[in-house]
């Protein structure tokens, strides 16, 4: 099991129980990139999540949502290559944001100015972000 697994698994993140409309390839045709190996496995295996992981409050988004989501939002059209994944139960939104060829990063953004200038790296990867937020560590510290 992925350590990712383990912490979702461990703040009650269930299982997916039925087999999702969407793919992930027609995300991946949306946003252009490659989404994350252990981001991929969370959305074939699990149904979104709502609740807090350390201090900090997330909503992540089932694959069913993420393109009805990014599209209501703006995020598709303000941020090409961003790919909004959830929020905070406030005003920003956690999102995937390509940095090199093979390699994403885990942002949080306001939805009032979808400007990628304000970007804050919250994870270097879906696993990494929720190892610092088990870990506690804030976003704004």
């Amino acid at each position: 099991m992925e350590i990712f697994e383990n912490i979702l698994i461990h703040y009650h993140c269930y299982k997916r129980m039925e087999k999702p409309l969407a793919t992930i390839d027609e995300i991946e045709s949306i946003v252009k990139f490659r989404l994350p190996a252990d981001y991929r496995i969370y959305l074939q295996n699990y149904s979104g999540f709502e609740g807090f992981i350390g201090q900090e409050f997330v909503k992540l988004w089932d694959l069913d949502q993420l393109v009805e989501n990014n599209r209501e939002y703006g995020i598709f059209s303000s941020l090409p290559k961003t790919l909004g994944i959830g929020g905070n139960g406030s005003s920003e939104f956690i999102a995937i944001e390509p940095v090199a060829e093979s390699r994403c990063r885990i942002v949080l953004s306001p939805f009032i100015d979808l400007n990628r200038n304000h970007h804050i790296e919250i994870g270097t990867s879906f696993t990494d972000f929720l190892v610092r937020l088990d870990k506690g560590q804030e976003w704004f510290t």
